[in-house]
């Protein structure tokens, strides 16, 4: 029997953790096929396909999910 890789969560360079709030999302993409996304103050995760993500960032590149000032 293949054992079922766990996912390896990693938190982006770009957040500034603090321990007295410690908002940050972190992502894992070192299952095949797989991507999931956490949140680092309650644990909840979120799995998406690889081209589900793909179609996330393309538009999160394009401004899809820009908020109006």
């Amino acid at each position: 029997m293949t054992a079922i890789p766990e996912f390896e969560f990693r938190t982006s360079s770009a957040c500034k953790y603090n321990q007295n709030d410690p908002r940050c999302v972190e992502v894992a993409t070192n299952v095949p096929g797989k991507v999931a996304v956490r949140s680092s103050v309650n644990g909840g995760t979120v799995e998406f396909s690889a081209e589900e993500w793909n179609d996330f960032l393309s538009g999160a590149k394009l401004g899809e999910f820009d908020v109006a000032a």
